[in-house]
């Protein structure tokens, strides 16, 4: 539950205090960024953007630089780490946070009928993409 609070409340923070940025660029196939709002602090840029996954969607497989804090609004996403063993499926009001480093691949999907829509701050290191698309892992259908 603190985790919840606590992801929730920095998505609700930077939505107060960040101002509109640009958009980022698009992940692959049904994927959809709108950036809401973005700041650079230090050597930390923080960026609160909605992404909507179609159904039969996927982020492709990836990494981030940085941390990505995030709330499911509507749909299920489905996500699938490297190992091709751990999934988790998640729903309205659930709250992702995901490590950073190439040592945290993973992919997500939209396995459902609607579309999953989700609120993600990412706190990344200054220079870096939001994500670093990397090969599927030698486990995973392709």
């Amino acid at each position: 539950m603190s985790a919840r609070l606590t992801a929730v409340g920095l998505i609700a923070c930077a939505a107060l205090v960040l101002a509109p940025g640009t958009a980022a660029a698009t992940p692959s196939s049904g994927v959809q960024t709108r950036t809401l709002a973005q700041r650079t602090v230090g050597g930390t840029e923080y960026v609160l953007q909605e992404i909507t996954i179609a159904p039969g969607g996927s982020t492709g497989w990836h990494y981030h630089d940085g941390r990505l804090y995030a709330v499911v609004e509507s749909g299920t996403l489905t996500r699938t780490l490297a190992d091709c063993t751990t999934t988790m499926a998640h729903s309205r009001g659930d709250v992702i946070v995901e490590p950073s480093g190439p040592d945290h691949v993973h992919i997500g999907r939209n396995l459902g009928t609607t579309p999953v829509v989700l609120k993600a701050l990412y706190v990344n290191p200054v220079g870096k993409p939001l994500s670093q698309d990397v090969p599927a892992p030698d486990c995973a259908d392709r």
